[in-house]
């Protein structure tokens, strides 16, 4: 058992394990083999659509919900964002439990239903008289509550994968998340050229254009993936050496799996891991949130510029990504998760810092109901008073430029297109890096238990971040502008940098010998670390360690 874990500990990051060895094929078949990998690669495409169906309208999501509803402001905003990640905190234990006790092909299939239908209602949401902006919140929160099949993946992976193999698998997992949420916006870029009028079916009343033309997609695709989950995908549970055990859907497990103590699992790292992966959702959440509000103000752009460009930019993002993941699988093997990991951070904050506003250059002032360019005789009180009272115009084009009824628009200096694009640059590479490490050091501080209520944990952690995330920017950005809200972002990272700092001796894979290190004295450390020196010492230091906990030394 020690040696399966020392063997993962150093499996490589985002690989597979490689089968052959005699052990292997006493373990396994090589049908049940091959069918529980084509089961845990529909599960990976399954994580990467329910990834996309949160960021394939995100860059047109302000546009359109200005065009449908001349009562929306930039709150509200924040509020249709975040409905989707609220919808899938409340779902995830609904479907977690309900795949417990019943075959997991049901709750993903119903979940993946439920975000067809809700894509469907998205791309009817212009179509009432009045309270728009209502149906597209609904909409939203639906395709959320569909997204909350998340757990199920996540615990049958867990399940479904060898101690050797679970590292890579939920490493895997971890990128085909961000994946999805970093190329969503590519589908929205490609459509972008339909334009805002784009066709009309009239005997159904459906408008496809570049807003709802993403959404059918997406619906298109899910009905591809319930098909494929009928068809292909099967019930798997392996033990931590790949021993198939019985499905715990129906009966109780079979007695050869191991079973890890609760109590054996750091705590400590759990939560703080968590704090971590919230932190990291936190931050992209918020600056995808904010991408369109923010170019839309300071470069004048229209509702399809700003829908093409911002599209473009996430789309290069999402190469980017590409190329981070790949360079991650090498660079991980010498410097380890937890350097990468700060390092992501430090790139992170750096982003965020150069986003600040500065100069003496002004965006474009965007005057409603005036045809001059003075100033209007009002206070800035005054217009903080009327703040969202004023109605955008309903045309095609529409104003441009940063709203008056914003006041921080007369008074903050712009943020330069080059500033923008090299903040940009950086914190996609920061985030890919920080998602994957830190999805990855949680699978292993987790080690072989099985992980289905801690990764309910961590999905629920994301949830709540990609919530607050929109919601917190699109508060503070429409009441006090770019140069306190990414202020406060910066302060935020700092924080979560000192906290990896303190827990960071923590963050390590989980064995026995790793836990027992961690209740030692710092004497009886020091001395096991001179043992370990010494030539031959190796042995008897483990032998050290497990004497102190009065453990049985004779399979060492």
């Amino acid at each position: 058992m020690a040696s399966l874990r020392v063997e993962a500990e150093q499996e490589p990051l985002l690989g597979h394990s490689i089968r052959g060895s005699r052990e292997w094929d006493i373990i396994e078949t090589e049908e049940h083999y091959k069918s529980r990998w084509r089961s845990i690669r529909i599960l990976y495409l399954t994580m990467f659509l329910s990834s996309v169906g949160f960021s394939i309208v995100i860059m047109s999501i302000w546009p359109y919900l200005q065009k449908i509803d001349q009562t929306a402001d930039a709150s509200f905003l924040g509020w249709v964002i975040a409905s989707f990640s609220l919808g899938q905190m409340v779902a995830s234990p609904i479907f977690g439990l309900w795949s417990n006790y019943r075959p997991r092909k049901e709750p993903l299939t119903v979940s993946i239903f439920i975000s067809v239908a809700a894509n469907c209602l998205y791309a009817y949401v212009q179509v009432p008289a009045s309270h728009n902006k209502y149906y597209m919140l609904v909409a939203r929160g639906l395709v959320g509550f569909g997204a909350g099949n998340v757990a199920v993946i996540r615990s049958y992976i867990a399940g479904a994968t060898s101690l050797q193999e679970r590292t890579s698998s939920m490493a895997n997992t971890s990128a085909c998340q961000a994946l999805g949420f970093i190329l969503g916006p590519v589908f929205q870029t490609c459509f972008a050229l339909i334009g805002e009028k784009g066709v009309t079916w009239d005997t159904i009343k459906l408008q496809i254009n570049m807003y709802t033309a993403p959404v059918l997609l997406g619906a298109f695709l899910g009905i591809l993936n319930i098909i494929l989950i009928l068809t292909i995908l099967r019930e798997h549970h392996v033990d931590d050496s790949g021993r198939q055990c019985k499905n715990i859907n129906f009966e109780e497990a079979s007695t050869d799996e191991v079973q890890v103590p609760q109590g054996n699992i750091d705590q400590v790292a759990v939560v703080a891991t968590n704090v971590l992966f919230f932190v990291i959702l936190f931050i992209f959440a918020l600056f995808e949130t904010i991408v369109t509000p923010l170019t839309m103000d300071m470069y004048a752009w229209t509702r399809e510029q700003a829908v093409l460009y911002d599209g473009i930019i996430l789309a290069a993002l999402g190469v980017e990504a590409v190329i981070i993941f790949m360079g991650i699988k090498l660079l991980s093997k010498k410097v380890g998760e937890r350097a990468i990991l700060l390092g992501g951070l430090i790139v992170v904050w750096v982003g965020f810092f150069i986003l600040l506003p500065w100069g003496h250059q002004f965006p474009k002032i965007q005057w409603e109901d005036l045809h001059n360019n003075s100033i209007p005789n009002t206070t800035f009180g005054e217009i903080i008073i009327t703040l969202w009272k004023i109605p955008r115009e309903d045309h095609n084009e529409g104003p441009t430029g940063c709203p008056v009824e914003q006041a921080w628009c007369l008074y903050t200096p712009m943020i330069h297109l080059a500033q923008f694009l090299t903040s940009a640059v950086l914190i996609g590479i920061g985030y890919p890096s920080c998602n994957v490490m830190s999805y990855t050091l949680y699978s292993k501080i987790l080690g072989p238990k099985p992980q289905g209520v801690y990764m309910g944990w961590l999905t629920a952690s994301g949830s709540a971040a990609r919530i607050l995330g929109p919601i917190f920017i699109s508060q503070v950005y429409a009441a006090w502008g770019p140069r306190w809200a990414f202020s406060l972002v910066c302060g935020m990272v700092l924080l979560t940098i000192t906290l990896l700092g303190v827990v960071s001796r923590r963050l390590i894979a989980f064995s026995a010998f790793s836990v027992l290190w961690l209740v030692l004295p710092k004497g009886a450390r020091n001395q096991i670390k001179g043992l370990i020196l010494a030539k031959n010492g190796t042995i008897k230091a483990l032998r050290r360690i497990i004497s102190a906990a009065n453990l049985n030394t004779s399979n060492v």
